[in-house]
């Protein structure tokens, strides 16, 4: 007598449960950023897993400029797991977070290819480089992102060209400008005459960087056989009596211990 029932195969049977796509959260803020808070990004790209059902298999976070791989410790570290396969996907608030060029987009999307990993933006939603027409406009998202980064460093050099031409200083102020600067200075440089205190000490009670201490002290002696790099032309004519007296009438250029002024066009 025949049986009517169906059994499933032995490899039906010992089938595992399909594990969840392991996704490799990465957030950037830049070190000029100073009001941007990195959670910004992460508090969504959190949900956004979970609404998705996957699994996030490490967070990577870096404070730094998107051109600074060396201070981008974060993200070759991800790289290194990509290679590895520790992951299935990679997700980022916004492209631009991650790469720094239209060739180093299309570098890193060929060897995640190549490792098996995929990629997807929270914020462009369309660039999903597990399809083939994602990945096309992958490519034309990172290139238009590319090309506003390059008008917008045209208009910054077209800004400080203007402010040039108007007589303007660019950069960081002159420490000479600080209110009672000089005073201090004069006295600071008879103390340090007389070794009563050392040259972090000095620069500690003016309250500038020892590098711009030393500055000062190489050119009022007369050390540096040509003029500082960021000492203003009228600087070197008088910075070469070594007088004390010239020395301080010496208008220095920019300080680099002074907060920076920006000039946009």
């Amino acid at each position: 007598m025949r049986r009517n029932d169906r059994r499933e195969p032995t490899h039906a049977m010992n089938r595992q449960p399909e594990r969840p796509t392991r996704a490799a959260v990465y957030a950037r803020v830049s070190t000029s950023d100073k009001d941007q808070n990195v959670e910004t990004q992460l508090l969504p790209l959190r949900e956004f897993v979970r609404n998705q059902g996957w699994q996030v298999f490490l967070e990577y976070i870096d404070q730094a400029p998107a051109t600074d791989l060396n201070r981008r410790t974060q993200w070759r570290e991800l790289l290194s797991d990509a290679s590895k396969r520790k992951f299935d996907l990679v997700l980022v608030w916004r492209m631009d977070r991650a790469f720094r060029s239209v060739l180093d987009a299309a570098t890193t999307l060929e060897r995640f290819r190549g490792w098996g990993v995929g990629l997807r933006s929270y914020s462009e939603p369309w660039l999903d480089t597990t399809s083939p027409f994602g990945e096309a406009l992958f490519h034309i998202t990172i290139a238009y992102a590319q090309l506003e980064r390059g008008i917008l460093r045209e208009r910054v050099k077209a800004g400080m060209e203007r402010a040039r031409k108007e007589g303007k200083q660019i950069g960081r102020p002159s420490v000479y400008v600080r209110k009672g600067f000089r005073p201090r200075l004069q006295n600071v440089l008879e103390r340090l005459d007389k070794k009563e205190i050392s040259r972090r000490q000095a620069a500690k009670e003016l309250k500038v960087g020892y590098a711009t201490l030393k500055r000062i002290l190489d050119k009022r002696e007369g050390n540096s056989s040509s003029p500082p790099a960021d000492a203003a032309p009228e600087a070197v004519g008088a910075a070469g009596d070594g007088g004390a007296g010239n020395f301080l009438d010496a208008a220095p250029g920019r300080d680099h211990d002074a907060p920076s002024q920006d000039v946009a066009a």
